[in-house]
């Protein structure tokens, strides 16, 4: 189990991941499911995953050997726009599927993945992307500017809260903290580090990036605030009538 979101507001793209990976109770490791890619300077693109690590760690393979191939007839710097790349990673994620699904069903395994992507192409609005694992994708609205895969209903609530085209990023990069904070709380599969991609629109460059252990100092006084904020509201609740005072 993994938890990945990408929140988009009028300023850019903020997007985060876990880097749990389970391979059964007993057995736990650590892998980044945050995927950044060397593009042209028109563009700017970052790969969420979910699901199967064989099947991912293929898919990002097959990638990037696409950017580093001239030959290539499809890649991410050759697509137009963005649900072009969008569709170009769902074809990559069937194929890798299709080819291994006969043997993972005999070894009662499934291979399954699920991707966010998120960018921009020059020209165009920054964007993001939820690939299935069938190869078709969506994207957000106005009304839900967000997308998640993974374990998603522990982070969802502060979403719907805070989440707007309005938002700041460095506020939409904080609600996604909390989103993270609060799955890792509910759901031991979900783990550190924790990885922050904040991207201004039109900039077509990696802003701020950010690796957080449950020990580093910000994450740690973030922790602690939400947790004393949400205290003191519940503290602030309205009392029953026999409650209150004669």
């Amino acid at each position: 189990m993994t938890y990945c979101l990408a929140i988009k507001v009028n300023d850019g793209l903020v997007l985060a991941s876990d880097s749990r990976t389970h391979a059964g109770v007993d057995y736990a490791s650590v892998y980044s499911k945050m995927h950044r890619f060397e593009l042209h300077n028109d563009r700017y693109m970052v790969l969420l995953s979910a699901g199967s690590l064989a099947t991912t760690q293929a898919v990002v393979n097959f990638i990037r050997r696409d950017l580093t191939n001239p030959g290539a007839l499809s890649s991410l710097n050759t697509a137009a726009y963005l649900f072009d790349a969008a569709a170009y990673v769902g074809e990559i994620s069937v194929r890798v599927q299709e080819q291994h699904w006969s043997a993972m069903q005999r070894a009662g395994f499934v291979s399954d993945a699920t991707f966010i992507l998120g960018g921009q192409i020059q020209g165009q609005p920054h964007e993001i992307y939820l690939i299935y694992p069938q190869g078709n994708y969506i994207t957000a609205s106005p009304d839900t500017p967000y997308l998640q895969i993974g374990e998603t209903k522990y982070g969802k609530p502060i979403l719907d809260r805070m989440a707007c085209p309005g938002t700041t990023l460095e506020d939409a990069a904080r609600c996604a903290l909390v989103s993270l904070d609060s799955t890792m709380r509910s759901n031991i599969s979900v783990g550190p580090p924790l990885e922050v991609s904040i991207y201004r629109r039109d900039t077509f460059t990696n802003g701020h990036y950010l690796s957080l252990d449950t020990n580093c100092p910000f994450y740690a006084d973030m922790q602690k605030q939400w947790n004393e904020g949400i205290r003191h509201a519940f503290g602030m609740l309205p009392r029953f009538d026999w409650e209150k005072p004669a």
